[in-house]
């Protein structure tokens, strides 16, 4: 029996961050589904070729030269939050960069699965002047990842507005990535689509940890030390930009045209689209 090649793309959430093993490796969702995709869990082989901080571009780049080489039966693409939280966001190019990837993966005749994801801004708990430019763009994000999945058929989750995505238990303890229970979560709402399309065969990965879930002293470990570097890391090129967006956010608050920078965003977002030419997608509605 042929193996089935299950290749994942994508940053830090498909790399597996908070979900530790322990050697001190990453495990993370996608390899809690690849022995669920085939009737004989050994049957099915994952290449991941994610990595943490991975932009579009990355994975329109080596990422995707490696997925090719391996001629993938499934490959998930699930990406586009880091791009959100750099100074240089540029929805087009985003929408450039996703197409490229979705079309190489398709042509070669690899099933797609994808995802939207949930705003950073209220997973990280920012203050709304910070949150909702955040918010926006993640919103323009997942725009294009919709139009693009329904355009090539992928088999597509609507995680941003999943109950499970809203539990403190489903997240570790930087708030960003998945806990240990968020991934097998994750790994088992995409089974489910994969079956109902004929694409995965096995039993559902189990939706029971192997230990406790983070709390409060793991967040506050994680805040003093990891988590210091990290917003030290995005202050440089981030910060100046969000600040920027902050400050615009209270002035049009202040003066009653907050609804101008929503249709900015719609407007943006309704061009990287247009400029896609994708002929099965419906326009976007106004924000």
């Amino acid at each position: 029996m042929t193996q089935l090649r299950f290749v994942a793309l994508g940053d830090s959430l498909t790399a597996g961050l908070g979900d530790p093993q322990p050697g001190g490796e990453w495990r993370g969702w996608a390899a809690l589904l690849a022995p669920a995709l085939a009737e004989q869990p050994h049957r099915s082989r994952l290449l991941n070729c994610s990595r943490s901080g991975a932009l579009t571009a990355d994975v329109a780049g080596e990422q995707l030269t490696e997925a090719l080489s391996h001629r993938p039966h499934l490959a998930s693409v699930v990406v586009g939050a880091n791009d959100t939280l750099r100074g240089s966001f540029d929805i087009e190019a985003v929408a450039q960069h996703l197409d490229s990837v979705f079309g190489a993966l398709r042509a070669q005749g690899a099933g797609l699965l994808t995802a939207c994801l949930p705003d950073p801004g209220r997973m990280l708990g920012l203050p709304w002047p910070l949150a909702r430019p955040l918010g926006r763009r993640m919103r323009a994000v997942n725009h294009v990842v919709h139009a693009l999945s329904d355009h090539y058929g992928a088999v597509h989750l609507h995680t941003a507005h999943h109950p499970w995505v809203f539990d403190r238990a489903s997240w570790s303890a930087d708030r960003l990535h998945p806990s240990e229970l968020g991934h097998r979560l994750l790994a088992r709402e995409f089974h489910a689509l994969l079956a109902t399309a004929g694409l995965a065969a096995g039993e559902p990965p189990s939706a029971v940890p192997d230990g406790p879930g983070p709390g409060r002293a793991a967040s506050v470990y994680w805040m003093a030390t990891r988590g210091t570097k990290w917003v030290w890391d995005r202050c440089a090129d981030l910060l100046p930009d969000l600040l920027g967006l902050a400050v615009a956010e209270c002035r049009h608050q202040a003066s009653g045209t907050g609804t101008a920078l929503e249709l900015n965003a719609h407007r943006a977002t309704v061009r990287a689209i247009a400029s896609l030419k994708l002929s099965s997608y419906e326009p976007l509605e106004a924000a």
